[in-house]
């Protein structure tokens, strides 16, 4: 230990929770992003010991983190194990959470080619039946249409600017985050990597949707990004997401926008922009298998359904976190457009033969 801590510094993880943050969530303290930075450091290059690891996460998952300690999380791993690969055109960075959803069909891929279609460029990025939840995200339902997913870095950028829609494999472009993978699922809980792996950025964007289930919770990762050293993102939009994805909720949906230091949050009755139905009436058996068949069909132009619509505005909102449209209503009329003309079938066609 002698060792380890004359490599990286004073705060070996063991020190931390007895310390710092072991003593119980309501006791225990925060961390200077100093002793963040190291915690993370010698997460990565695994020279805790797998208990303390452990012990370690849990402690994280009481006290919750502020966004200093998670600031210096995304710096670390942007230093130690993104690999960064930038396209010529600027996409919305679309984080949803990796472990997936187990209900209700994928709206994004959808969404996020008709946003190409109209205009906008639009990245994604996920593993693999991540832990905890290990259900279905970006990568199966692409997968399920015959899209390539398997990508280094280099050609995910290609991607997006051929096609207008990117994907980023995670242990392609975040392999020192997805070597934790083993351990994150002995936890059985959550740990605050689920939170920043979704924040990685591979495509260095400068507008991050992102999806929370609280409003602290958004304005948290809004902190986050404004604390940050390593990231420079000038907006970062949030919305309610359906089981914490990035796929709009029906109802009343909280949105939060992050600007130049300043949060704006407002409300927007979904009812209003189409989606006139409940979430469970978005829920499906098999969501990598029927997110892709209803992708296809609504891209197609063959549904025009309660899925269309969330396709739609879900497409829409992210024309809006670009400022590519001066409102919904405006940004739901190039989604439509965009389907009606043909242009994102195109799309779809053209991310198949990459």
């Amino acid at each position: 230990m002698a060792q380890a801590s004359e490599q990286y510094g004073e705060w070996p993880l063991k020190r931390l929770m007895t310390e710092v943050v072991g003593s119980g969530h309501k006791s225990a303290d925060d961390m200077t992003r100093a002793q963040a930075t190291e915690a993370f450091e010698r997460i990565l290059d695994g020279e805790p010991d797998h208990t303390t690891l452990g012990a370690f996460w849990l402690a994280n998952r009481w006290k919750r983190n502020t966004p200093e300690e998670l600031a210096a999380y995304i710096d670390v791993m942007a230093d130690q194990s993104v690999k960064f690969a930038t396209p010529d055109c600027d996409p919305v960075d679309c984080g949803a959470n990796y472990d997936g959803k187990g209900r209700s069909a994928i709206l994004g891929v959808g969404a996020g080619i008709v946003a190409a279609a109209a205009g906008t460029p639009v990245v994604t990025h996920s593993g693999d039946r991540v832990p905890t939840q290990k259900q279905d995200a970006y990568k199966h339902v692409l997968d399920e249409l015959d899209i390539e997913t398997d990508l280094a870095p280099a050609e995910s950028a290609d991607m997006i600017d051929e096609t207008g829609f990117g994907f980023y494999y995670q242990p392609n472009f975040n392999p020192g985050v997805a070597d934790l993978e083993a351990r994150r699922d002995m936890m059985g809980v959550r740990t605050f990597v689920n939170t920043i792996e979704t924040l990685a950025n591979p495509a260095d964007a400068e507008v991050h949707l992102g999806s929370f289930y609280h409003l602290p919770y958004a304005k948290r990762i809004i902190d986050t990004f404004a604390a940050s050293e390593r990231y420079d993102i000038p907006r970062v939009v949030m919305f309610q997401g359906m089981e914490g994805y990035d796929d709009i909720r029906p109802g009343s949906t909280t949105v939060a926008v992050g600007e130049g230091g300043e949060l704006d949050d407002f409300e927007i009755r979904t009812d209003e922009y189409g989606m006139n139905f409940a979430e469970e009436d978005l829920e499906v058996d098999d969501v990598a298998t029927e997110s892709a068949a209803i992708t296809e069909a609504v891209l197609a132009g063959d549904r025009e359904d309660r899925f269309a619509d969330a396709i739609a505005l879900n497409g829409a909102f992210r024309i809006y976190a670009r400022e590519d449209c001066d409102s919904l209503d405006e940004g739901i009329a190039m989604a439509r457009e965009a389907i009606a003309d043909g242009s994102a079938e195109a799309v779809l066609d053209g991310l198949r033969a990459f």
